[in-house]
């Protein structure tokens, strides 16, 4: 046994011994997407009721926490989230989990200046392998997390894959304690077939996507859509600078369509801060050295988005305004995901030499039973918005693709209205002219 074994081996612990670390009125960190750590969190689930006043940080929870599901009234802990899936909006949705407002691309320095204290983190990882613990295809800000904790726990785990990048390792130096994980299948993020409307936004994107795009992938049918379609588009030497690593941006390396060739920063690698999705998608990332897990203060800062040259940044939406403002994080008061990366792309591709940045929706969607447009004359009470129209360039529809730079509020209602459902414009347009968003009587060549 060499030094760092035998220093690996003085801070086992099992899952009940670290578990009994936690104390009442303990802020938790349970990182992230797959790092969040299991058989610590059913070691202390197994003893929630003990504790009171427990908080915990967390992004992105990919199953259900035990700490959670064994406090079914929230009497003993509380959630705080920085980015929401679907188990953390509906604990949202029952009063035991808020999110914290932010840019994802900020978070590190959150962490660095703003957020204290993080008395522990737990963190899956790979079992120690030349002095680290390699933490998979999430870097995010877990490097600022574990310069701040008071204690830094690891929870071992065979099945995350081994990447590259700065920051994806923790050193054997700086952890208190490890904890054998039960090495299960990493969980899988659900993947979608494409619909039509889908398809049909993603050809109206391609038509603008240039030899030589680097392009940011956001999460969300449409996105992926634009992936499955640029297979067989032609573009070349395709390069990527995103934050989340998806299964369509695997699918378009798998198929030798992503070069990087013409990027500035990091040329021929494929830059991304997190991925989730299938075990094909992790496979992929295993070892790879095409592949740059880097974290989301590299990833998501505009400055940072803007050197490479044709930036492409494509998100999806819940809900336009006429003005430009789009809505999507939240449903009303009733918060959904999070701002995320979507703000720092719009802008960062916007400064690239040649950038664009597409906010895609379907023009209608139904609620009981009844069609409602998601282009609409004012944003739902409560709807956040996640992008300015200030902001705002290009909005795509399945009816067509409109550019809002440049563009005066009436214009910008003018064309809105063109690619809303044609069974709304009539009335999006009398709205706009009753309220003057659109002068009567005042035409724009």
């Amino acid at each position: 046994m060499n030094m760092r074994q035998a220093a690996a081996a003085a801070k086992l612990l099992s899952a009940t011994e670290a578990a009994s670390l936690v104390q009442s009125g303990m802020w938790l960190d349970y990182a992230g997407i797959f790092n969040q750590p299991d058989v610590f969190d059913q070691a202390l689930g197994a003893r929630i009721t003990e504790l009171s006043d427990l908080k915990i940080r967390s992004t992105l929870s990919m199953r259900p926490r035990a700490v959670m599901e064994n406090d079914p009234e929230g009497r003993h802990v509380y959630m705080l989230s920085l980015h929401m899936g679907a188990y953390d909006r509906q604990l949202h949705d029952k009063g035991r989990c808020s999110y914290i407002p932010l840019n994802l691309g900020e978070a590190s320095d959150y962490y660095r200046r703003f957020i204290e204290p993080v008395d522990i983190v737990i963190v899956k990882a790979r079992p120690l392998a030349d002095g680290f613990f390699n933490t998979g295809p999430t870097n995010v800000w877990l490097r600022a997390v574990v310069e701040r904790a008071r204690m830094v726990i690891v929870e071992t785990c065979t099945t995350i894959p081994h990447v590259y990048g700065e920051g994806t390792g923790i050193h054997i130096s700086e952890v208190d304690y490890i904890v054998e994980g039960d090495n299960a299948p990493l969980p899988e993020l659900p993947n979608p077939a494409p619909t039509e409307v889908d398809r049909t936004v993603a050809r109206l994107i391609i038509g603008e996507i240039e030899d030589g795009a680097c392009l940011q992938i956001g999460i969300g049918g449409m996105p992926n859509a634009v992936c499955s379609l640029l297979a067989h588009a032609g573009i070349r030497d395709l390069g990527v600078h995103t934050e989340m690593m998806t299964d369509g941006i695997a699918d378009l390396y798998r198929a030798g369509l992503i070069t990087g060739a013409r990027k500035k920063l990091d040329p021929g690698k494929i830059v991304y801060t997190f991925a989730a999705g299938s075990r094909a998608l992790y496979d992929t990332l295993d070892r790879n050295t095409d592949m740059l897990c880097c974290p989301v203060d590299y990833t998501n800062s505009p400055h940072v988005i803007m050197q490479n040259p044709r930036t492409t940044a494509i998100n999806s939406t819940t809900q336009v305004d006429l003005t430009g403002q789009a809505a999507s994080e939240s449903n009303g008061n009733r918060h959904l995901t999070g701002t995320g990366g979507q703000a720092q792309f719009v802008r960062g591709s916007y400064a690239s030499e040649g950038g664009k940045s597409f906010i895609c929706l379907p023009s209608i969607y139904d609620k009981k039973g009844e069609r409602r447009s998601r282009i609409v004359f004012n944003l739902t009470e409560g709807n956040i918005v996640t992008t300015t129209r200030a902001d705002m360039m290009y909005v795509v529809t399945e009816f067509g693709i409109v550019n809002l730079k440049g563009k005066s509020v009436p214009e910008r209602a003018r064309a809105l209205i063109s690619i809303a459902h044609p069974d709304f414009r009539e009335g999006l347009e009398r709205q706009a002219h009753e309220h003057r968003l659109i002068p009567r009587g005042f035409t724009f060549s």
